[in-house]
């Protein structure tokens, strides 16, 4: 079994962040989103000045790690004055089922607790598998949101929240 640490990323990380989003979505969304939906929403999420720009709005970035190599990411930011939003949760799908998604997952809920705060709320498209997953880790529905990102698409989303003992 593979060692896995979760880390705060750095800026150098940026790229390996970007490879795994490349990896990982075409895999994850080719069955709900149309190719030119999917590559439209990479690179308005994805682009290296796009990141910066998350980073700079106190979107804080984990990095999780195994054997050196960089397998998975998470990002979250504060959505209100009790709530935290987890943004991104990726992990490469050759290192899926290893664990480090949940450890990424309970990293945030770790720090979102320290921070005071006592709900972690996240989107996820509302065909994707990855709900069960929530789920399992205690998270409940509690809306439909369809966000309009531009050039007549949409996300089609439910909102889940976990509340944080």
């Amino acid at each position: 079994m593979k060692k896995i640490i979760i880390r705060a990323a750095i800026i150098n990380d940026i790229e390996a962040i970007q490879n795994i989003a490349f990896s990982t979505w075409p895999i994850a969304y080719s069955a709900i989103l149309s190719k030119e939906q999917l590559q439209y929403m990479l690179n308005m999420f994805y682009s290296k000045e796009s990141l910066i720009t998350q980073i700079n709005d106190q979107h804080y970035f984990l990095i999780a790690e195994a054997n050196n190599s960089i397998i998975g990411f998470a990002s979250f930011n504060q959505l209100n004055i009790n709530t935290y939003k987890l943004q991104k949760l990726y992990v490469l799908p050759s290192e899926q089922k290893t664990g480090a998604g949940k450890l990424l997952l309970n990293e945030v809920i770790r720090l979102t607790k320290e921070a005071g705060k006592t709900k972690l709320q996240l989107n996820v498209n509302r065909h994707n598998k990855a709900i069960g997953f929530y789920e399992k880790l205690g998270f409940e529905i509690i809306k439909e949101d369809d966000i309009d990102i531009g050039k007549n698409y949409y996300m089609n989303d439910y909102v889940m929240e976990l509340n944080i003992k």
